[in-house]
């Protein structure tokens, strides 16, 4: 007995540590994904720490704070900076190129609003760079202004304040900006439950868009359900959870994301009608960590989205950034708290510099600026070629990210949907195997049966014409031999 106790004690101190090495290891920003049962399966990081914005590029100057970022095409870097009213302006070497703060018309002089104040920033919380009519909206909250500027020499083109014609109870206090590419405007309101407001090119209210759906509560709603009127009156409201910030991809849907726990969807992928169309088509669902040994949720506070339909999502309660392709499958997650360099502190927004990244720390008042790896940029490349339907091309790339982590399951995974693309049904099932791809083995299963049933349709076919050939048959001879039997 004494033995057994002695086991049984020796069991459980290994499973505690166990789990706290598990724990230490998800929580020192050691990269990882998930397999299809759910476990963590460590990998090669998919970005590295290359460099660090900080008050080092200011010129003697500081942050007061760092609370969005933005970047341009050709590799300028926008940060938002709430506390000092100011925008800063960063080379692709992080030097300091412009800072803003009164907004200059292009003749030089100060732009003065309708009140007759000068426009000057204030409190500005969010960030959007216009490509296609280069031109930089920003989200000038404790203004209640939109202010649009030139995107070459920063200069005014217009600002739109509340319009006469918005409806609602939401104040119209911008926090985040995003356009599409029919020059539609999408501001995020915080706190607000009836949605993203959208505006229209002229600054005219169009309407609230994608209304964020909460979770049921069945306890809730089954003592509502049998609650008389007065009584339901007395019962606390429940409200839309909001949406924390937006961002457009690159078929110009609206994507978003919010860390509201009673959100029943933490992303969103938004089509015109308001509904979410986000792709899960991954093993796992696109929520973040889905196993947690301190009982926190991820919370998303940012999106960044590339042309191709990858992208990355910034968790603020545990400082790791998770990477996901267009069909929703977990590619990488990297990142954590901590007070190394490249580990976060308050991450507050993420935005692609290219096929770089650049995530912003409110509270040590930095930008980190992450390359990816080698790992990385088979990862990316990968998907981007598969997007744009470059079968072979993306089929090298897979290649290379399976030689750097042979259990690398999204890459398997996507050799698959090469062949399936290809009609290659037979190779793309044997890859989705080795990537645990259930759905979209099915899907190649389909089409393998399909050809198979075409190529051997004859013997099935000819089988039952024989059976019926013999029914008919049997049933003449029958009516014949009945037929003797009564003359």
């Amino acid at each position: 007995m004494a033995g057994m106790k002695k086991i049984i004690s020796l069991l459980a101190a290994l499973f505690i540590v166990l789990l706290f090495s598990f724990s230490v290891c998800a929580d020192t920003g050691v990269s990882y994904t998930y397999d299809y049962w759910k476990n963590v399966k460590e990998s090669p990081a998919a970005f590295g720490l290359e460099q660090v914005v900080d008050a080092s590029n200011l010129n003697g100057a500081s942050f007061g704070s760092v609370d969005d970022v933005c970047a341009s095409a050709d590799g300028r870097l926008f940060v938002a900076d709430k506390t000092a009213g100011r925008i800063y302006v960063f080379d692709d070497s992080g030097n300091l190129l412009q800072s803003i703060k009164a907004i200059k018309s292009s003749d030089g002089k100060i732009v003065i609003n309708k009140d007759g104040s000068q426009l000057i920033l204030n409190g500005c919380e969010g960030l959007f760079m216009d490509e296609e009519t280069d031109e930089l909206y920003i989200a000038n909250t404790g203004s209640m202004q939109v202010v649009v500027l030139d995107g070459n020499d920063y200069t005014f083109k217009r600002v739109f304040g509340k319009p006469e014609n918005m409806t609602g109870t939401t104040e119209f206090k911008p926090s985040k900006v995003a356009v599409d590419h029919s020059g539609r405007i999408y501001l995020v309101v915080q706190s607000s439950y009836e949605g993203i407001i959208e505006l229209n090119k002229d600054g005219s209210f169009s309407r609230y868009f994608g209304v964020n759906t909460p979770k049921v509560n069945l306890v809730d709603y089954f003592w509502k359900s049998i609650a008389s009127d007065k009584q339901k009156q007395k019962m606390s409201k429940i409200y839309a959870p909001a949406f924390n910030n937006v961002a457009i991809d690159g078929e110009g849907f609206v994507m978003a994301v919010t860390y509201d726990s009673a959100a029943e969807d933490s992303v969103f992928r938004l089509n015109s009608g308001g509904k979410n169309v986000l792709r899960e088509e991954g093993n796992i669902p696109v929520v973040g960590d889905i196993r947690s040994y301190d009982s926190t949720q991820s919370q998303f506070v940012d999106i960044a989205v590339t042309d191709y339909g990858t992208y990355a999502v910034i968790d603020k309660s545990k400082g790791r950034i998770f990477l996901y392709n267009f069909d929703g499958e977990l590619l990488n997650v990297f990142g954590g708290m901590g007070d190394l360099k490249g580990e976060f502190k308050n991450p507050t927004s993420i935005a692609w510099l290219g096929d770089k990244l650049a995530v912003s720390d409110g509270t040590l008042n930095a930008v980190y600026i992450f390359a990816p790896t080698d790992f990385g940029k088979a990862i990316l490349k990968g998907n981007e070629a598969y997007y744009y339907g470059r079968w072979d091309e993306a089929l090298g790339y897979f290649k290379e990210a399976i030689r750097l982590n042979a259990n690398y399951e999204p890459a398997y995974s996507a050799i698959g949907k090469n062949y399936l693309m290809k009609n290659e049904y037979r190779q793309a099932m044997y890859y989705f195997k080795l990537g645990n791809n259930r759905i979209f083995y099915s899907k190649a299963f389909n089409g393998y049966r399909n050809i198979v049933l075409k190529k051997y349709f004859y013997i099935p076919a000819g089988i039952m014409l024989l059976l019926i050939i013999g029914i008919i048959y049997s049933e003449v001879r029958f009516f014949q031999e009945k037929r003797r039997y009564y003359r």
